[in-house]
């Protein structure tokens, strides 16, 4: 019983939590943006091509904070381009990349062919389909998982990652709304007149971590965007398609909206914005009979 209101108050499930916050998050209507679709190639070139530049001091601080060796190997979980899985592969003895987007496993496959890199192997599947007996050869020194953490049931993909390290787990998420998330939630209601709801963030991730008998590290780390074009017609286009603008008040309340985040930098049009995102660890509990079918 509650001691206060006399009435009976039972534990909250925060996998359970985590599944309708997703849910939740996928019925919002940004997701027929097609500029997210990861099996286009060409949507996962230009992710790379600003990764390149955006991530650069991040991906650096993200690598420092791992203790590798040249015997290290390393499980990178929605790998991207290989943002994290290309500068590792130099400093370590092999890097397994889980990446299910086609274009954006495509890519990763021609970088690693163009930097002639061959100790870096793709797995073209969700984490939600690995089997690890079957598509893995582990264990591994490190688990990674940077801003990759989509899984519905996220109690079983970690427990997954938790299982087939022989070290390491450290997952990489966002604390507070990333500027992408915040811009929506700002203008999907005005624009179109209705909710934007925002995914589950490292709270959630802690508190099921918790449940699940797994007492994580947690460190906190400024998170910056920065969406860069070559002029503000570029930039107008590109918002407008987005967030779908089609009408004339949408565009004043789109415009009224950017123009105090707008900058000109070196020769670009820069609009950008800052949160929070946290790094989440700890050492691999040795449960990996639970995970190895």
């Amino acid at each position: 019983m509650h001691p206060v209101s006399g009435t009976s108050c039972a534990p909250l499930d925060w996998n359970e939590r985590w599944k309708a916050l997703q849910r939740l998050q996928e019925s919002s209507k940004h997701f027929e943006d097609a500029s997210n679709d990861w099996n286009d190639p060409e949507n996962a070139k230009r992710y790379a091509a600003n990764a390149g530049n955006e991530f650069d001091d991040r991906v650096k601080a993200t690598v420092a904070g791992l203790m590798l060796t040249k015997d290290t190997r390393v499980l990178d979980i929605g790998a991207g381009p290989g943002t994290l899985a290309i500068p590792l592969a130099s400093l370590v003895k092999d890097v397994t990349a889980v990446e299910p987007g086609v274009g954006m496993a495509a890519v990763l496959v021609e970088q690693c062919r163009n930097q002639k890199i061959t100790n870096i192997s793709c797995i073209r599947k969700r984490w939600e389909d690995i089997v690890p007996a079957r598509d893995l050869d582990g264990p591994y020194d490190f688990v990674i998982a940077s801003l990759s953490l989509t899984m519905e049931d996220i109690r079983e993909a970690l427990l997954k990652m938790d299982a087939v390290s022989s070290g390491q787990v450290c997952l990489y998420w966002f604390v507070d709304m990333p500027f992408w998330e915040r811009m929506y939630a700002d203008l999907w209601q005005p624009l179109h007149g209705s909710s934007y709801y925002p995914g589950p963030k490292t709270d959630c991730l802690f508190e099921v971590l918790y449940e699940a008998g797994i007492y994580a590290n947690v460190e906190m780390m400024p998170f910056v965007k920065e969406y860069r074009f070559s002029s503000r017609d570029e930039m107008t286009a590109f918002s407008r398609y987005r967030f779908r603008v089609e009408t004339p008040e949408q565009e004043r309340v789109l415009d009224a909206y950017l123009a105090p985040l707008v900058q000109e930098k070196n020769g670009e049009v820069v609009v950008s914005g800052s949160s929070t995102y946290a790094k989440v660890w700890w050492k691999a509990t040795g449960r990996s009979g639970k995970q190895g079918a």
